[in-house]
């Protein structure tokens, strides 16, 4: 019964949602069709000021992809990480991740491939994919979208996230589906 019901609200969740925000527009009076252009032009002025700094963060990941500097990265990081449970297969997701969301997606998407999602490396990489966030994205993207240039404090802060996001993430699956 009650999967039937969270069926019905997920089907109808977004569609009575825009139906009741487009009605308390119409009631109000507020020509929305003249709202909603000029949202989309100042979404695209947004697009176009943070361009610059979305190019320069995926040309920093291929740099450091391509250079070999991540794969030297993940072999001296392996016997460090191996006892805590970490396998070599999980450090390039654990280097990219606060890099790149798309990167880190497609990392785990192959892992998911590989081992399956219901291997250790599987469920791990869901995991981490879950509990971290892209921090030099966000500081480089939004950040540099409002003019903010002096990001130390929050670099620090957002690559700490990260690290305890990894730690409890290693911790939660091996508790949860015990260790490899």
């Amino acid at each position: 019964m009650f999967v039937h019901v969270m069926d019905v609200v997920s089907r109808w969740a977004i569609p009575l949602i825009f139906a009741g925000v487009l009605s308390y527009a119409l009631c109000r009076k507020i020509d929305v069709y003249g709202v909603f252009l000029d949202g989309a032009k100042e979404g695209m002025e947004i697009a176009v000021k943070i361009l610059p700094f979305v190019v320069s963060i995926f040309v920093a990941l291929g740099i450091f992809r391509d250079s070999g500097a991540m794969a030297l990265l993940a072999r001296v990081l392996a016997p460090v990480l191996r006892p805590l449970g970490v396998p070599a297969d999980i450090l390039p997701l654990m280097l990219i991740r606060p890099l790149s969301g798309a990167g880190a997606m497609a990392i785990t998407a192959e892992l998911l491939r590989h081992h399956g999602p219901d291997s250790y490396v599987g469920r791990l990489a869901s995991t981490l994919q879950g509990s971290t966030d892209t921090t030099f994205y966000i500081l480089s993207v939004y950040f540099g979208a409002v003019g903010i240039r002096r990001i130390r404090h929050a670099l620090v802060v957002g690559l700490l996230a990260d690290l305890m996001g990894f730690v409890l993430a290693i911790l939660f699956v091996r508790v949860v589906f015990g260790a490899k």
